[in-house]
């Protein structure tokens, strides 16, 4: 049996969540085109006849600007000690930037096997400039392994999965095949609707938006969820409720219908909005989704 863990690293928005998601066959991880959707760090366990592989999900390395940027790419970094692969995923349509750069020079180091993942390869329709854009990034660094995807589109998914049994080791399964990943049930929920939010609203910030469960009741068919959204400005609330509360409306109906995919019950969902200007007050809920600062 090989067993081991492999983390996802990258600038925000380069598809890791969307990836954890196909590799994993589930929808674990919430995904949009805002950077920063990724707060938390998220393990994936994936399981098959001869392996057990534990996927760690980062937030997007990115520069800082706020104390919450900081402890997301500390978290980031302390991700990627210990394990036994890292997949570091870059947007081939954008190209390699400084940004990936310094990624690079950060994970370098650690003595741990870098596969190069080349993602949104669905992007490129003209296969000679793809392969001018493979054949560029072979000469920054002897990746052990440089593997085009689409995430998106599942794109050599099992190539990536073949790819990283070579570098594990026999072992002792883990976690039971039972179990999913590490974070709870409460907080996969939560996730869903902040990722309505960031559908449904483009004016806001995603960093100053933070969800979580007040209460989950659950019996044999049914599954009573409120969850709170917690805002740092009234002019957010406004437009997260939307006239007459149709926006917080759409956000909820959404949301529900992934929740009840992802818990095969019928979902009786409650939202509602509350401002918190002080970072003080909005601190405890940002720790509520492991956001402590430990310096």
């Amino acid at each position: 049996m090989k067993c081991g863990f492999v983390s996802l690293v990258g600038r925000p928005n380069v598809g890791k969540s969307t990836l954890l998601n196909q590799l994993l066959g589930v929808k674990l991880a919430i995904t949009s085109n805002i950077s920063g959707t990724t707060r938390n760090v998220i393990q994936g366990i994936y399981n098959d006849c001869d392996s057990q592989i534990i996927f760690v999900d980062t937030p997007g390395i990115h520069k800082p600007t706020h104390k919450l940027g900081n402890i997301m790419n500390k978290k980031a970094y302390h991700h990627t000690e210990g394990v036994d692969v890292i997949l570091f995923l870059i947007d081939i349509d954008k190209g390699f930037g400084r940004g990936d750069q310094f990624i690079l020079d950060k994970i370098k180091g650690k003595g741990v096997p870098i596969f190069l993942l080349l993602n949104k390869i669905d992007k490129i329709k003209n296969k000679e400039i793809l392969l001018e854009k493979i054949n560029q990034l072979k000469e920054l660094y002897p990746f052990e392994e440089m593997i085009p995807i689409s995430a998106i589109k599942n794109d050599n998914i099992n190539v990536v999965i073949d790819c990283i049994k070579n570098y594990l080791d026999q072992g002792e399964k883990i976690y039971s095949e039972d179990e999913l990943t590490n974070v709870s049930t409460r907080f996969i929920m939560a996730e869903l609707v902040r990722e309505k939010i960031l559908e449904l609203t483009k004016e806001e910030i995603p960093h100053t938006v933070t969800c979580y469960v007040e209460n989950y009741e659950e019996d044999e068919k049914v599954v009573h969820i409120q969850v709170l959204v917690v805002v740092e400005r009234d002019n957010i609330k406004k437009i997260i409720i939307g006239k007459n509360g149709s926006m917080l409306k759409e956000i909820g109906t959404r949301a529900r219908v992934d929740m009840e995919k992802f818990l095969g019950k019928k979902v009786y969902l409650e939202t509602y909005v509350k401002t918190l200007k002080n970072w003080r007050d909005q601190e405890k809920y940002f720790q509520e989704l492991g956001f402590e600062d430990d310096e």
